[in-house]
């Protein structure tokens, strides 16, 4: 069980003011979060101008690594970022300073291919589920035990229907005799019953501003370190 802290996602500039935007924003802030507990770091590099880039990768994974060694660090290939099939797989062929692991959506057309293509490259695999389908597409693959983890991501905002959206993905996994590890977020309202439903479960989770900028209480956190201190908290409490 880890608490993985997810510092940026594709949150616009205006989300919060500590959002990091740039390589070294981005280092300072994964530190303070391995400093308040996260066990793991998942980044969304950008370019120069602010938005998501894959061709960031190297640079953004160097300055992270030299601010927290010996930390885990993943990446995002959401089919958005590059929002071309061509040059997502250009763009993962050509990193040099390779994630430890990156995440890939069973939603995305192209999911199968990356992931065979971050294999190749020796990157890990998280393999992200948001829906009973991609969990069903998922458990279809013949390469479904190699990956370092399958990623439960639910972003319904209704939190009943997050939860049984999240059973059904359980069901899935379970009738296919998954045995990776999992990892269990939810988004803005269902961030807190998450990631308290993983610490039942003893499954990881993740938390920081790419999934919400509030506390358990509401209030919005002073910074990705604050969330993710509040949610190793959790972690470690008994019950």
């Amino acid at each position: 069980m880890i608490v993985q802290a997810c510092i940026n996602g594709a949150r616009p500039r205006d989300f919060h003011p500590k959002l990091p935007l740039d390589a070294q924003a981005m280092a300072s802030d994964a530190a303070a979060c391995v400093a308040a507990g996260a066990g793991e770091l998942h980044i969304h590099p950008r370019g120069a101008d602010g938005r998501e880039s894959l061709a960031a990768v190297d640079a953004t994974v160097l300055a992270v690594r030299r601010a927290c060694p010996g930390t885990l660090v993943g990446v995002s290939t959401g089919a958005w970022i590059e929002n071309d099939v061509g040059r997502t797989r250009a763009a993962i062929a050509g990193w040099r300073e390779l994630p430890d692991y990156a995440s890939v959506n069973l939603s995305e057309a192209d999911a199968p291919a990356v992931m065979e293509l971050l294999r190749q490259r020796g990157v890990g695999i998280e393999a992200g589920l948001a829906t009973t389908e991609d969990a069903e597409r998922f458990v279809a693959l013949a390469d479904r035990n190699r990956v370092l983890r399958i990623l439960v991501e639910i972003d319904i905002q209704d939190l009943a229907a997050a939860l049984d959206e999240a059973r059904g993905i359980g069901a899935v996994l379970e009738r296919a005799e998954m045995r990776r590890p999992i990892l269990l977020h939810g988004a803005d309202a269902t961030v807190w019953p998450f990631v308290e439903l993983a610490r039942q479960k003893r499954w990881s989770t993740r938390v920081g501003l790419e999934d919400g900028k509030t506390l358990a209480d509401g209030t919005v956190a002073k910074d990705n370190a604050e969330i993710v201190a509040a949610a190793v908290a959790i972690f470690s409490s008994r019950g």
